[in-house]
């Protein structure tokens, strides 16, 4: 199976690499792919699973390795992460570089094709099919056995004679390429899609106390303080639990730096062992500095605050970090267990820093839906301006905004 690879610019000169199957399904073979994984359509070649998944996951190696070359590579990734925060790092690198290889908007929201059915939408004619990597996963039952180790079995399967049941459980038993599509390619019952960035002034006040609300359910106390550590406006005590914040800032600059700090609390405590691997940890300032202020970055993108110019020194070095992580790891011989690649920590990274982030605005609640069309019941708070697709008057509700309609 090959591999297209286009490099496009944005008005941020910025690139995008795209990343898709030669031959892409349409609309017809994916909705027999969504109701009968593996079946083929007639003038098709078929595409095994493993083959697909090969694709995806050797275009995501190759999307990353040009992340490592520029930090406006690594900030395009992070515009995405910001509007599809419910997705996966390498899902948001997938879905961004298909469509801009297309030539069309960012995706802003994606489903599978009957998951658009069920929300009263269709999936236009002749749209391609977008892919991401979705996890295979089973149902089994936990048990401990008398000498106290714990084995898996069949649900419903007959229990060895003394072991006691800890219950089901969901695990992962592989990986599937998993074809979805954007709002854009569909039609239907109007939906109020927000577009991030673009709402109104955001209010530093109530964003500072979900942030602070965040710090609080990881067991950190949060102080604002003229006291400065070293020269830094923020700085996070993992053996106090306790998140510095420099009273000198201004509200805004506050709510950047607990936003900053917050990085540091859900990615490098003391039990970071994988970022010990390859040296983004509190000991290795240089690649969790970055990880840090990407996850700020991410947050605040989400809220409609764009960081740019403010994250700019820490982006900036964003390249030169990973290359440095990767010889410093390599030169203190972290084995088997080391990333095998700059992409592979490039990878990491971006896992840590979205899941990071998605764990943040989980709490903080942003405008949008994340990238999921199946929060769009549970998140209703959008805040304009947004754009209707599949409606050109809107009309107005006095409970709120008009999230479907006929």
């Amino acid at each position: 199976m090959g591999i297209r690879r286009v490099v496009l610019a944005d008005s941020k000169e910025a690139w995008r690499v795209a990343v898709v199957a030669p031959e892409s399904e349409d609309v017809a073979s994916s909705a027999v792919a969504d109701a009968a994984p593996g079946a083929g359509v007639a003038g098709k070649p078929r595409v095994t699973p493993e083959e697909r998944i090969a694709a995806l996951t050797d275009g995501l190696h190759q999307i990353l390795e040009e992340a490592v070359e520029s930090p406006s590579h690594w900030q395009v990734l992070l515009d995405a992460s910001a509007t599809l925060w419910r997705y996966s790092g390498g899902n948001v690198a997938l879905l961004t570089m298909q469509m801009a290889q297309r030539g069309t908007e960012e995706p802003t929201l994606v489903a599978g094709y009957k998951e658009w059915e069920r929300h009263g939408r269709t999936v236009l004619r002749g749209e391609h099919a977008l892919w991401v990597i979705a996890p295979r996963t089973s149902r089994v039952q936990q048990v401990t056995l008398p000498d106290g180790t714990r084995q898996r079995i069949p649900v419903g399967g007959q229990l060895p004679p003394g072991a006691a049941d800890d219950g089901k459980k969901t695990v992962i038993t592989g990986w599937r390429g998993q074809a979805v599509f954007d709002v854009s390619q569909t039609e239907g019952a109007p939906l109020l899609v927000p577009r991030s960035g673009d709402g109104p002034e955001v209010n530093a006040a109530e964003l500072w106390r979900s942030l602070e609300a965040v710090a609080v359910s990881h067991g950190f106390d949060v102080d604002v303080t003229e006291a400065q550590y070293g020269l830094t406006s923020g700085f996070t005590d993992f053996s106090q639990r306790r998140v510095q914040v420099g009273a000198w800032l201004s509200p805004e600059e506050r709510t950047a730096v607990l936003a900053h700090e917050l990085g540091h609390v859900l990615l490098h405590g003391p039990d970071d062992d994988v970022g010990r691997l390859y040296g983004s940890s509190a000991d290795h300032r240089g690649l969790a500095e970055v990880e840090a202020e990407s996850v700020a970055y991410t947050v605040l993108r989400a809220h409609g605050i764009d960081r740019g110019p403010q994250s700019a020194t820490y982006l900036a070095g964003w390249a030169d970090a990973v290359i440095e992580a990767e010889n410093d790891a390599l030169a203190h011989g972290a084995g088997s267990k080391l990333p095998g690649s700059r992409a592979d920590i490039a990878k990491s990274v971006l896992g840590r820093v979205t899941a990071a982030s998605k764990g943040i605005l989980e709490i903080t609640n942003p405008p949008g839906f994340g990238g999921k069309i199946s929060a769009v019941d549970a998140n209703p708070r959008i805040n304009p301006p947004a754009s209707y697709v599949g409606l050109e008057q809107p009309s107005g509700s006095v409970d709120g905004p008009v999230m479907a309609g006929p």
